[in-house]
């Protein structure tokens, strides 16, 4: 696993230690586990020790948790796990152990990447190597969309206020409320669609695009 972490795009790692999850991650979002599963104890112990991240990518076949197959004839295989090729780094902010065997992290949503080769260590582990993708560019909110904007302010404002009625995750302040890919990004953290929508929009690199399509599913809502 390589140190490094601020990768220009398009600059490739080696080795990439990965998290499927059920979940899609997006960049500057906010992602809290619990751990206890040995392959993924010793991965998470290493980058909180040497402060460098993983990649969470979105299973598309089998569970979080590794399982046997029963179905197979050894009896001791394990079941087919498989996910998405685009993916986003994990930055570890908050780490707790409150005993052995267990481990408790929040993390931070950091660049995408896209896996160029996989491979699964005896263990269990997934490592790739990855391509880092370059970060949205800037898009100014345009005027037909800025009721999509607008609503998320309404919800992080009530999220903030003392009576508040329900909890949002620790998003990262300054909020850029002007800005067309935050702003689609933490609708798609907040709203409760299929991950593999999630995915395919994690994977636009338009974040104009992205915002369109986020307020369509908020009208269909009746958001």
């Amino acid at each position: 696993m390589s140190s490094a972490d601020t990768n220009a795009p398009g600059s490739v790692q080696q080795d990439f230690p990965l998290f499927p999850l059920n979940t899609v991650l997006f960049p500057e979002g906010s992602l809290s586990l619990q751990i206890f599963e040995v392959r993924y104890l010793d991965m998470i112990g290493k980058c909180h020790r040497l402060g460098t991240p993983f990649g969470v990518v979105s299973l598309t076949q089998g569970q979080e948790v590794r399982t046997r197959d029963p179905a197979l004839p050894t009896g001791d295989a394990f079941a087919r796990e498989d996910f998405a090729d685009v993916g986003t780094l994990a930055h570890i902010v908050e780490f707790s152990a409150p005993q052995a065997g267990l481990m408790r992290i929040r993390c931070t949503g950091g660049e995408k990447f896209r896996i160029q080769a996989r491979r699964q260590l005896k263990h269990g582990l997934w490592v790739a190597d990855i391509a880092h993708l370059p970060a949205d560019w800037v898009v100014s909110v345009p005027d037909d969309l800025k009721p999509v904007a607008h609503a998320l302010a309404e919800v992080l404002e009530q999220a903030n206020s003392p009576q508040a009625p329900f909890e949002l995750p620790p998003f990262a302040q300054p909020y850029r409320l002007d800005d067309c890919g935050w702003v689609a990004n933490r609708w798609c953290d907040l709203l409760s669609m299929p991950a593999s929508l999630k995915q395919s929009l994690l994977q636009l690199d338009n974040p104009l695009l992205r915002l369109e399509l986020v307020g369509d599913i908020l009208n269909r809502a009746g958001a």
